[in-house]
């Protein structure tokens, strides 16, 4: 594995695992907002039923409250852990080319189903994401097709 793939590893999972911290504290202004337990702490839902304290709310409610409201920190976790999974995906397919197309057609994808279950939310932190989770989705599945049709030209290696 080469050093430039080592670093840009390191400093992803650096950056995943600060925006990490600073969006689960941004987050757990949940437990202070009352009011908005019914509409975020969906996870708590579906886990505890009906939330009725602090203690009901999981941490995963935390990184939804931090992406509807203050989404600059979960969009960098997300940027760092897309960054992380198509790298992973290209250490690991990296002699394949046909298949990490297929790799970068399933990321993609996953993008676009994700954007779809954003899609209707009235807060601008989740209508920033469904309009990210939109263009990453079709940016992969463009590299992998641009990919996929040099492959079958014969331009790269198999």
């Amino acid at each position: 594995m080469s050093f430039k793939i080592i670093i840009q590893l390191g400093l992803a999972a650096i950056f995943l695992i600060l925006s990490t911290g600073a969006a689960w504290y941004e987050g757990s202004a949940i437990l202070e907002n009352h009011w908005e337990w019914e509409h975020t702490a969906i996870f708590s839902q579906i886990t505890n039923g009906q939330v009725g304290s602090q203690h009901d709310i999981l941490s995963i409610d935390h990184f939804l409250y931090a992406a509807k409201f203050a989404p600059a920190f979960p969009l960098l976790m997300l940027f760092s852990a897309t960054h992380l999974i198509i790298l992973v995906g290209y250490i690991l397919l990296k002699r394949r080319d046909r298949a990490f197309s297929y790799y970068l057609s399933g990321v993609g994808a996953v993008f676009l189903i994700s954007s779809g279950f954003v899609s209707k939310s009235p807060t601008t932190g989740l209508k920033i994401f469904f309009v990210t989770f939109l263009l990453i989705g079709i940016v992969a599945l463009a590299i992998a097709l641009y990919r996929f049709l040099n492959n079958k030209t014969g331009l790269t290696s198999t």
